[in-house]
């Protein structure tokens, strides 16, 4: 005798339900999404990068620039500021730079400047009292005196020969000796020039005036026009003026209208 099917499906040979089957297993997504967080829960930190990689950009502090702006830039710091913290950004409009004049750390401020300073000094040099810096030459002259021209120079020497012809020879020679001991000669003393010393910062005395008048000549006249030639021209190429004579005393000529110069 043939059985009833079972409805179940047992056995062999029972009939299917009509239908798709089922499946039996999810399809597999090649990567699991995760759940999202609960609340009150903490969202996933980055982790740091390991030794000897660069980090990421927008990691350590670092905030990703926005659409249109560019990133922030790194900024040397001036000496004697300290660098900024990387990441730290100063606020917008803040000066870069410190004041003028403001103390830098661990710096001591200048002191201040004297008011009176650079009054009477040429080049840091004290000049004395009554005495100025002569800017051609670099002498100490006295104020109210400069040094005589060349002209002046030139005409007291073609003024000595009608002085000694006009007194007689002797009378030039008195004269002369009288006005060594005021630091100057006949002719100079015409023409209001007289000698000077830088070296002492003083009118030469009869002495010196004695031996640029004797032994200085005599020295100008040792090879007659050769040795007069070569004291014209230092006359006029030296910046102070000095003749042989005046090299053999120290001395130079100065002009003196207002004859400030001690007699």
């Amino acid at each position: 005798m043939s059985q009833p099917p079972d409805p179940h499906g047992a056995g062999q040979g029972a009939a299917q339900p009509p239908g798709p089957p089922y499946p039996q297993q999810p399809p597999a997504h090649p990567q699991q999404r995760q759940p999202p967080p609960f609340v009150g829960q903490e969202p996933p930190t980055q982790q740091a990068p390991q030794y000897g990689q660069p980090p990421q950009y927008g990691q350590y502090g670092q905030q990703q620039p926005q659409y249109g702006q560019e990133p922030p830039t790194y900024q040397q710091p001036q000496y004697g500021q300290q660098p900024p913290q990387y990441g730290q950004q100063q606020p917008y409009g803040q000066d870069q730079q410190q004041p003028y004049a403001q103390d830098q750390q661990g710096f001591p401020q200048a002191p201040p400047v004297p008011a009176g300073y650079g009054y009477g000094q040429y080049g840091g040099e004290v000049v004395p009292q009554g005495l100025y810096r002569d800017e051609r030459s670099g002498l100490l002259l006295p104020q109210g005196t400069q040094l005589a021209s060349s002209g002046r120079r030139i005409g007291a020497f073609f003024l000595a020969i009608p002085l000694a012809i006009i007194t007689l020879g002797i009378g030039y020679i008195i004269w002369g000796l009288i006005a060594w001991s005021k630091g100057t000669t006949p002719a100079l003393q015409v023409l209001g020039m007289r000698c000077w010393r830088p070296e002492d910062n003083s009118v030469p005395g009869f002495w010196w005036m004695a031996l640029r008048g004797v032994v200085g000549r005599i020295l100008e006249g040792l090879l007659s026009i050769i040795t007069l030639l070569t004291s014209f021209i230092l006359m006029l190429a030296r910046e102070d003026r000095k003749t042989l004579h005046d090299l053999v005393a120290g001395t130079v000529v100065l002009y003196d209208p207002n004859k400030v110069l001690p007699r």
